[in-house]
Protein backbone atom coordinates (compact mmCIF):
# COMPACT_ATOMS: atom_id res chain seq x y z
CA UNK A 1 0.00 0.00 0.00
CA UNK A 2 2.75 2.44 1.05
CA UNK A 3 4.20 2.43 -3.09
CA UNK A 4 0.78 3.86 -3.81
CA UNK A 5 0.81 7.07 -0.88
CA UNK A 6 2.83 9.85 -1.84
CA UNK A 7 6.41 10.57 -0.82
CA UNK A 8 6.56 12.71 2.42
CA UNK A 9 9.73 13.87 4.27
CA UNK A 10 9.16 12.16 7.30
CA UNK A 11 10.86 14.43 9.71
CA UNK A 12 7.99 15.67 12.57
CA UNK A 13 7.62 19.06 12.86
CA UNK A 14 8.73 19.97 9.35
CA UNK A 15 6.71 21.60 6.70
CA UNK A 16 6.13 18.85 4.55
CA UNK A 17 6.98 18.05 0.89
CA UNK A 18 4.75 15.99 -1.18
CA UNK A 19 5.78 14.04 -4.11
CA UNK A 20 2.97 11.82 -5.78
CA UNK A 21 4.13 8.64 -7.61
CA UNK A 22 1.35 8.28 -10.07
CA UNK A 23 -1.68 10.52 -11.25
CA UNK A 24 -4.23 8.10 -10.08
CA UNK A 25 -4.85 8.25 -6.65
CA UNK A 26 -4.94 4.82 -4.39
CA UNK A 27 -8.75 3.43 -4.03
CA UNK A 28 -10.29 3.80 -0.72
CA UNK A 29 -9.07 5.46 2.95
CA UNK A 30 -5.17 5.32 2.87
CA UNK A 31 -3.12 6.15 6.00
CA UNK A 32 0.69 5.16 6.73
CA UNK A 33 2.52 6.25 9.49
CA UNK A 34 5.79 8.23 8.63
CA UNK A 35 6.93 8.69 12.10
CA UNK A 36 5.88 6.61 15.20
CA UNK A 37 5.44 8.72 17.92
CA UNK A 38 5.99 7.79 21.80
CA UNK A 39 3.55 9.69 23.13
CA UNK A 40 -0.18 9.03 24.14
CA UNK A 41 -2.36 7.18 22.04
CA UNK A 42 -5.11 9.27 20.27
CA UNK A 43 -8.52 7.81 21.00
CA UNK A 44 -12.18 8.45 19.82
CA UNK A 45 -13.76 11.34 21.71
CA UNK A 46 -10.53 13.65 22.42
CA UNK A 47 -9.26 16.92 21.56
CA UNK A 48 -6.05 16.68 19.42
CA UNK A 49 -3.75 19.38 18.28
CA UNK A 50 -2.74 18.80 14.93
CA UNK A 51 -0.23 20.66 12.59
CA UNK A 52 -1.40 19.43 8.84
CA UNK A 53 -0.72 20.48 5.19
CA UNK A 54 -3.96 19.32 2.76
CA UNK A 55 -3.73 18.86 -1.05
CA UNK A 56 -5.58 17.75 -3.90
CA UNK A 57 -4.26 14.41 -4.77
CA UNK A 58 -1.68 15.37 -8.02
CA UNK A 59 -1.13 19.51 -7.08
CA UNK A 60 1.39 21.20 -6.01
CA UNK A 61 0.01 23.94 -3.81
CA UNK A 62 -1.86 22.93 -0.69
CA UNK A 63 -5.88 24.12 -0.03
CA UNK A 64 -5.09 24.60 3.76
CA UNK A 65 -2.30 24.45 5.97
CA UNK A 66 -1.72 25.07 9.00
CA UNK A 67 2.42 24.53 8.77
CA UNK A 68 1.93 27.82 6.43
CA UNK A 69 0.25 29.64 9.13
CA UNK A 70 1.82 28.47 12.45
CA UNK A 71 -0.74 28.04 14.11
CA UNK A 72 -1.88 24.52 15.21
CA UNK A 73 -4.90 23.20 14.98
CA UNK A 74 -7.56 21.30 17.80
CA UNK A 75 -10.62 19.68 17.50
CA UNK A 76 -12.76 17.05 19.03
CA UNK A 77 -11.39 13.56 17.15
CA UNK A 78 -14.03 10.63 15.86
CA UNK A 79 -16.80 13.02 16.53
CA UNK A 80 -17.64 14.37 13.56
CA UNK A 81 -16.38 17.73 14.02
CA UNK A 82 -13.83 16.98 11.08
CA UNK A 83 -14.10 15.26 7.77
CA UNK A 84 -15.08 11.17 8.13
CA UNK A 85 -10.83 10.60 6.52
CA UNK A 86 -9.84 12.14 9.91
CA UNK A 87 -12.00 10.71 12.02
CA UNK A 88 -11.28 7.35 11.47
CA UNK A 89 -7.66 7.30 10.58
CA UNK A 90 -6.30 9.88 13.66
CA UNK A 91 -7.48 7.69 16.74
CA UNK A 92 -5.38 4.90 17.26
CA UNK A 93 -1.73 6.78 16.71
CA UNK A 94 0.61 8.00 19.31
CA UNK A 95 1.51 11.76 19.93
CA UNK A 96 4.54 12.59 17.95
CA UNK A 97 3.18 10.49 14.97
CA UNK A 98 3.62 11.90 11.36
CA UNK A 99 0.44 10.63 8.85
CA UNK A 100 -0.18 10.39 5.73
CA UNK A 101 -4.08 10.25 4.66
CA UNK A 102 -5.50 9.67 1.58
CA UNK A 103 -8.98 10.48 1.28
CA UNK A 104 -11.26 10.07 -1.55
CA UNK A 105 -14.33 12.10 -2.00
CA UNK A 106 -16.78 9.85 0.34
CA UNK A 107 -14.72 10.60 3.07
CA UNK A 108 -13.75 14.15 2.39
CA UNK A 109 -15.70 16.81 0.77
CA UNK A 110 -18.29 14.87 -1.08
CA UNK A 111 -19.14 15.04 -4.44
CA UNK A 112 -20.04 18.89 -3.98
CA UNK A 113 -16.58 19.47 -3.08
CA UNK A 114 -15.27 22.85 -1.98
CA UNK A 115 -14.52 25.14 -4.84
CA UNK A 116 -13.80 28.22 -3.27
CA UNK A 117 -10.80 25.98 -1.68
CA UNK A 118 -10.05 24.54 -5.36
CA UNK A 119 -11.35 21.10 -3.95
CA UNK A 120 -13.75 19.82 -6.92
CA UNK A 121 -16.25 16.79 -5.76
CA UNK A 122 -14.07 14.11 -7.21
CA UNK A 123 -10.94 15.15 -6.09
CA UNK A 124 -8.65 12.60 -3.38
CA UNK A 125 -7.02 14.50 -0.76
CA UNK A 126 -4.10 14.18 0.93
CA UNK A 127 -2.91 15.62 4.63
CA UNK A 128 0.19 15.46 6.02
CA UNK A 129 -0.72 15.02 9.74
CA UNK A 130 1.76 15.53 12.96
CA UNK A 131 0.04 14.96 16.17
CA UNK A 132 1.52 17.53 19.21
CA UNK A 133 -0.88 16.47 21.57
CA UNK A 134 -3.89 14.72 22.90
CA UNK A 135 -6.34 15.22 25.65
Amino acid sequence: MAEQMPNVNAEFGTTPVIEFPAPEAPKGLKVVELTEGDGPMVRRGDTVTVNYHGVVWGKEEPFDSSFARHQPASFGIGVGQVIKGWDQTVPGHNVGSRLVVSIPPEYGYGSRGIPQAGIGGGDTLVFVIDIISTR
